[in-house]
């Protein structure tokens, strides 16, 4: 089973910019501690900007959306390498590897799946989570977030249609290593119901 799936258990969590993913996962690391889970959870624009930065090719996070298609490519693939590479001395069998990620990225050139085989072949997901929200609640978090650069993510109507095209990038991405995708709302104030619900999830697989 080694061609198909890591030594622990890999679970892509996706969602559009805003959704709440950094919200939730960080209350499921506090529901998985109280259950004795060993989790561990990265993000992967973090391992593309480190090598982004170390290359001169950006100053921040927001700047990698605008750079040539293969450039990002060759950083997803350096990331996806990385990141199983240091889960491996970490985690053991029934562990559990949480990659806080998107599904579809909004680029300069066009909509750049953030789960294409290259990456997928490196981090053979058991599940892929889709977080979602109601896109006017997502549109006033973008708003307010003044820490990033989102200007270009427009109007509610684009936020909704960005959703669809995540949601449906999922289940493509999904194919390749039969991974199962869960959808898990995210409603306003309620990160810890959907927190509760996605760690559910984990306990299943």
């Amino acid at each position: 089973m080694s061609y198909l799936r890591n030594k622990f258990k890999v679970i892509i969590v996706t969602g559009v910019p805003g959704v709440g993913k950094t919200t939730v996962l960080s209350l499921l690391q506090e529901k998985a501690k109280k259950l004795n889970l060993k989790i561990k959870v990265v993000n992967f624009g973090t391992f593309m900007l480190e090598t982004a930065i170390k290359e001169k090719l950006v100053n921040n996070r927001d700047e990698m959306r605008h750079l040539s298609l293969r450039k990002q490519l060759e950083l997803q693939q350096l990331a996806a390498k990385r990141i199983i590479e240091e889960s491996l001395k970490e985690l053991n069998e029934e562990e559990f590897l949480l990659i806080d990620t998107h599904a579809i990225v909004k680029t300069s050139s066009g909509y750049l799946p953030g789960l294409p085989k290259h990456v997928l072949d490196e981090l053979k997901p058991d599940m892929i989570a889709v977080i979602e929200a109601d896109a006017n609640e997502i549109y006033n978090r973008q708003t307010k977030d003044t820490s990033r650069n989102r200007s270009d993510f427009g109007t509610v109507r684009d936020i909704e249609k960005l959703m669809e095209y995540a949601r449906s990038a999922s289940f493509a991405s999904a194919v390749h290593y039969a991974s199962t995708v869960s959808i898990v709302v995210n409603k306003e104030n309620k990160a810890d119901e959907a927190a509760e619900q996605l760690i559910q999830y984990l306990q299943k697989l």
